[in-house]
């Protein structure tokens, strides 16, 4: 779905509420030429107690991590951004939505150096549907191993969410669905698993959960810690700090994608390999059910990791 077809029509612009068709940046802008922004993925769940934000904390604190590495200063409090995404559902009456804050740097000069730059703070909140599509969560996914690699923490911070490193996501992405496929697994400079363009991956085996440690050239997901503690609660074994091999993923009982975007994602064949039985496996669907009574507040566990638009 377009944002034509959707029903939005503010966008909140450093301390300013804007008509969607305004929210606009100068053809010059740093961000824009240099790839020199930040961004966050988060999630509004329609609860009994109404929208609630998920893990917004988490989501805001990475923000401003994010920032560190390029010397940028968000202008804003955690807590005006947090009002500011609260107004924005509220006015356009949203039950759900996906939120997107972005820090950037503007416009003034255009050299590499941003130093006589602006740094400027949008938030925009959208419908969103599943992901990677309604039936891939049910019934799981075909993913490709990229031809392409993901960059290494020592050549750029992996750990920081930069708006330019996701042209890396986006030519392992594009590659696997001219393929035939819904998405892809990109592995780091050592030749192990990474993640997905925008997905931490886990991996089960013997009834244990592996997922790649944030050694591994891995963004530090917020839901892929979420659903950690969710399966070690349930029970499970999980390591979090290991490499995987491109290999062990052909051998894996079960695979799945986490993000805030893609939730609990099934993978049912990788490459040309099926994965299990190619079909949702029974401790995906197990921990796939519990982070959505979760998110949809069916239970009343993890209170603390909800922010309640209406409080």
């Amino acid at each position: 779905m377009g944002f034509d077809e959707m029903d939005v029509d503010t966008i909140w612009m450093d301390g300013e509420f804007v008509d969607w068709e305004d929210a606009q940046i100068h053809v010059l802008t740093h961000g824009l030429h240099y790839g020199t922004g930040v961004f966050e993925g988060a999630r509004c769940y329609d609860t009994e107690n109404g929208p609630a934000l998920f893990r917004w904390e988490e989501h805001v604190d990475r923000l401003f991590q994010s920032c560190k590495p390029y010397e940028m200063e968000i202008g804003h409090s955690h807590e005006e951004l947090t009002e500011a995404t609260k107004e924005l559902i509220r006015r356009q009456d949203l039950s759900s939505c996906y939120i997107r804050p972005l820090v950037y740097y503007g416009y003034k000069s255009l050299g590499v150096s941003p130093q006589d730059c602006p740094t400027k703070t949008t938030i925009a909140v959208w419908p969103w549907g599943a992901y990677l599509g309604e039936d891939a969560i049910e019934n799981g996914i075909d993913v490709k191993v990229s031809s392409w690699r993901k960059h290494a923490s020592s050549q750029i911070p992996t750990n920081a969410k930069t708006t330019g490193l996701y042209v890396n996501s986006l030519l392992a992405g594009e590659e696997a669905r001219r393929n035939g496929f819904a998405e892809a697994i990109v592995l780091n400079k050592e030749g192990n698993v990474a993640e997905g363009p925008g997905e931490n991956l886990f991996l089960v085996r013997d009834g244990e959960i592996f997922t790649p440690g944030l050694s591994e050239s891995i963004l530090d997901g917020i839901t892929r810690n979420a659903v950690i503690r969710i399966a070690r609660d349930l029970g499970y074994t999980v390591h979090d700090t290991v490499s995987i091999s491109r290999g062990e993923l052909n051998t894996a009982d079960e695979l799945f994608f986490t993000g805030s975007a893609a939730e609990v994602t099934p993978i049912k064949r990788v490459d040309n390999v099926t994965i299990g039985e190619g079909t949702r496996g029974p401790i995906t669907e197990e921990i796939q059910q519990k982070f959505f009574d979760v998110v949809e507040r069916r239970t009343d566990e993890y209170e603390e990791w909800f922010e309640y638009v209406e409080a």
